[in-house]
């Protein structure tokens, strides 16, 4: 299954195989579909480096990294592929029923590749003659080919679109068989409502919590939920030390089940030395709508002795909302004391609870 596209013409923050359906992410969706069909030694999924880490905390499948085109994808797929056949598909296909899987297998000693096909009913003209529209083909996948046969045929740099164009130029051989009209390839928004088995996504809601704290450093800037302190001391700490957006970012990826900052920042990785953390927080927000999910509300509790944040707290709202992604009123801001007890107390350092609500996105709207 190749799920390693970056769903450019799908137009939209949303990946195209991150849309839910129900509560299940459409590669997950379609793969499950074929697992149930009981008729594959294996699955195989390939995945953008930025998305395969996510994908197999989902399902137990064969995740491969894919190229930087099909081609590539596919040759990295099929490393992994031991059995005599190879069925290959397109996330984007989303609903490939049973019979339609029949059709393809039964037919698996009739050609080297086998091809589902679409005809075409209106009249078709190219460069100016009306063409026989009989004799045009709307190619589809699956596709099943011998997996020898088509390993051959992609060794080579030229770039072909689909399995059986490689496999014919290569000298083997095709047999076309009908099609499935209720196989819809999505490409675009609009196509989802035109493919029957897809049900709108689940309408849960998604919490997270983050907790962070960070020690003052005299003769350092402070920054504070995207918003600069006037204060003659800062944080210690790897970045610009934003303890506010750092417990922030927890909550947004608890929410999503994306692991924590500690994960995707490391602080032995110096490309984050004293990066500003409204980068960072914007980096998340990219994956978080990449992967499907909408930002509902977010609400931060700061626990500081010294300074007196109050006159900031407006600010923090619309400078987080902005790169959040949705109206300052969703975005709450809380100032809290430890009434003079601990190292907060202290006045040592400023300790930061966020919660963060997700949805799906509905792309049934």
């Amino acid at each position: 299954m190749l799920a390693a596209g970056n769903s450019s013409r799908f137009e939209l923050n949303v990946k195209k195989q991150w849309i839910r359906i129900q509560d299940k992410p459409l590669w997950q969706f379609v793969a499950n579909s074929l697992q149930n069909s009981n008729k594959f030694e294996k699955i195989i999924i390939t995945s953008s480096s930025d998305d395969i880490a996510f994908m197999k905390t989902y399902a137990d499948f064969i995740f491969v990294e894919g190229g930087n085109t099909r081609q590539q994808s596919l040759k990295n797929a099929l490393m992994h592929v031991d059995s005599e056949y190879v069925l290959i598909s397109d996330i984007a296909r989303a609903c490939i029923s049973n019979d339609f899987l029949n059709n393809i297998i039964k037919e698996s000693t009739s050609a080297d590749c086998i091809v589902p096909y679409i005809g075409i009913n209106d009249t078709i003209v190219y460069d100016g003659n009306t063409i026989d529209r009989d004799k045009i083909k709307r190619i589809q996948t699956p596709q099943l080919s011998k997996t020898t046969v088509l390993r051959d045929a992609l060794n080579t740099d030229k770039d072909f679109t689909d399995e059986s164009s490689a496999i014919v130029a290569n000298g083997g051989t095709r047999k076309f068989i009908k099609g499935d009209e209720d196989a819809v390839k999505i490409t675009y928004l609009r196509d989802l409502i035109k493919i029957p088995c897809l049900k709108p996504p689940s309408a849960d809601i998604l919490s997270g919590t983050g907790f962070d704290v960070h020690a003052f450093e005299n003769d350092t800037k402070m920054y504070l939920g995207g918003v600069k302190i006037d204060s003659d001391y800062g944080f210690k700490a790897h970045s610009d030390g934003d303890v506010a957006i750092h417990a922030l970012i927890d909550a947004l990826l608890g929410a999503a089940g994306m692991g924590d900052i500690g994960m995707m920042f490391p602080d032995n990785d110096n490309s984050y030395k004293d990066i500003d953390s409204k980068k960072l927080l914007s980096r998340v927000v990219k994956k978080i709508y990449h992967f499907g999910f909408v930002i509902i509300n977010v609400d931060l509790t700061i626990a500081a002795q010294k300074p007196n944040i109050s006159v900031y707290k407006l600010k923090m709202r619309n400078a987080l909302a902005k790169i959040l992604r949705c109206e300052s009123a969703r975005v709450n801001i809380k100032a809290t004391t430890t009434e003079k007890l601990g190292f907060i107390g202290r006045s040592e350092g400023v300790g930061v609870i966020a919660n963060a609500n997700l949805k799906y996105f509905n792309w049934r709207n």
